[in-house]
């Protein structure tokens, strides 16, 4: 009998530099911020903040590299990497935190064995 080998195909979402986005953006794959986002990002996968990115608003992911700006509240549930170019202003919740000399945070932090803040695809909120 052949073993069949699967290979996962994860989708990558770009936001260019010079792109902004006013309002909330949910997808199951990783995006690459390189643009502005004024709004919460909600992602499945990885995300990455390029030098000239900028979010403001709530990001929830599995893992970020940041090397852009961030001001409000960043759940990673796995790995959350802050460059040496990052400006943090706001709360972080991971599981593991890797920070460069140079990053900027201003805020709290709390790190868990365990992230057990999963991204949400639809309004499952509890009210």
């Amino acid at each position: 009998m052949a073993k069949v080998i699967e290979t996962e195909q994860k989708q990558l979402n770009n936001i260019g530099a010079g792109t902004s986005i006013n309002g909330d953006i949910t997808c199951s794959g990783d995006i690459r911020i390189d643009g502005n986002l004024i709004g919460n990002l909600n992602v499945q996968g990885k995300v990455v903040v390029g030098t000239s990115g900028m979010i403001k608003g709530e990001v929830t992911c599995k893992n970020s590299q940041i090397e852009g700006k961030i001001e409000g509240k960043i759940i990673v549930a796995e790995l959350l990497s802050l460059k040496a170019t990052s400006s943090i202003i706001g709360d972080i919740v991971t599981k593991k935190l890797a920070i460069e000399p140079g990053a900027n945070f201003t805020g709290s932090c709390k790190m868990n064995g365990a992230v057990t803040t999963q991204p949400l695809l639809h309004d499952d909120k509890k009210k």
